[in-house]
């Protein structure tokens, strides 16, 4: 417990020391994220953030996790450095999706051939327990992408992927902390170190943004503790109590709820329009919530008490079993969805109509 207390602490001062070197180098070489039609931000801000928060993690993480407990480390601090490197490049001089996909997929075979970090049963979901390595590793590999990309794909308004992120890796800090699990319980604490330190400076007026150095490094980390969140629980004595759920895939998947589901929403809604899932528009759900009326803070603060709500939700009915809870999930999410964009809707057609009653008085 000491260590693990120390890693988050030594995370949150490199990070919160170093981000203010970070935005003025980043303002003298002009390393910013300029604003466009497509933002949510009207002014010119650095964009390197990511740069303190893989310092913070690293250094702490590397500082205080007892290696002989944790074998793998050393793999999983590779697959950290290909992703930061693919960040890095893509916030300097942007790269095409499909270059920084080839990246993060390097970066994912080295967690499934070397730490064994895969899926390895659907739990009952459609009647499927176990599943062939090969299938493994093709679901892992997947599973893996979709939780890189679904963080940084919530990195369009301040502090939405950094609280979010710290969301995620609190619960599952505390939960591997709880199961004896302490290697990943630092991971997941160290990461949540950096990402309060970083949100000092991300909230509305934001003085600097993660970029896809920050954001792409916490999907990897989220992927990793939620795949070995529900590996652990094949392992897991009975004895454990409430630490042990019923429906562990379905838990985890309400703890990334709000990431996941805008994926898979917006990805959904550009191919039926006939265009790349990676075609990037105004459509998530933070926009939204902003075509709404709401302040960046408030949008997030709204995001995060969802996710957490729906966290209750998969915890207080897991008893349903891992298909129905998904289901229940899912409903609940596109149902809420569907009445935001019904508010959004009238909420615009609203402003239209005083617009025009404005300018008629005038």
């Amino acid at each position: 417990m000491f260590d693990i207390v120390l890693s988050f602490i030594t995370a949150f001062l490199l990070t919160f020391f170093a981000i203010p070197s970070v935005i003025n180098i980043a303002r003298v070489k002009h390393l910013c994220d300029d604003p466009d039609d497509r933002r949510s931000h009207s002014v010119s801000t650095p964009s390197l953030g990511g740069v303190a928060i893989f310092a913070g993690i690293i250094f702490s993480i590397i500082l205080w996790t007892p290696f002989k407990h944790f074998g793998d480390l050393q793999y999983i601090l590779c697959a950290f450095v290909i992703i930061f490197l693919i960040g890095l490049k893509d916030d300097i001089l942007p790269m095409s999706p499909y270059k920084k996909l080839y990246g993060e997929i390097f970066a994912t075979l080295i967690l499934i051939f070397k730490c064994d970090i895969r899926l390895t049963s659907f739990y009952g979901i459609f009647g499927i327990s176990d599943i062939p390595y090969i299938v493994s590793i093709l679901i892992s590999t997947f599973t893996i992408l979709v939780i890189i990309n679904a963080i940084n794909l919530i990195d369009g308004i301040n502090g939405l992927a950094g609280s979010i992120g710290l969301l995620i890796t609190l619960i599952y800090g505390y939960w591997f902390y709880q199961v004896n699990s302490l290697g990943l319980s630092l991971v997941a604490c160290s990461l949540a170190g950096s990402l309060l330190a970083f949100l000092n400076y991300n909230f509305t007026p934001a003085k600097i943004f993660m970029g896809d150095t920050g954001a792409l490094l916490i999907g990897l980390v989220c992927a990793i503790l939620s795949i070995k969140f529900i590996e652990l629980h094949r392992v897991l004595p009975d004895q454990l109590g409430n630490f042990r759920f019923q429906a562990v895939p379905s838990v985890a998947i309400a703890i990334l709820i709000i990431p996941l589901f805008d994926t898979i929403r917006v990805f959904t809604k550009r191919l039926l329009k006939g265009k790349s899932p990676l075609y990037p528009d105004r459509t998530h759900i933070h926009h939204l919530l902003l075509d709404r009326g709401f302040s960046h803070l408030q949008s997030t603060g709204i995001l995060v008490l969802v996710n957490i709500v729906f966290i209750v939700i998969a915890y207080g009915f897991q008893w349903l079993g891992s298909l129905f809870l998904l289901l229940l999930i899912v409903s609940i999410a596109i149902v809420a969805t569907y009445l935001l964009e019904l508010s959004v809707k009238k909420y615009q057609k609203k402003l239209v109509s005083d617009n025009l009653h404005n300018i008629s008085l005038s």
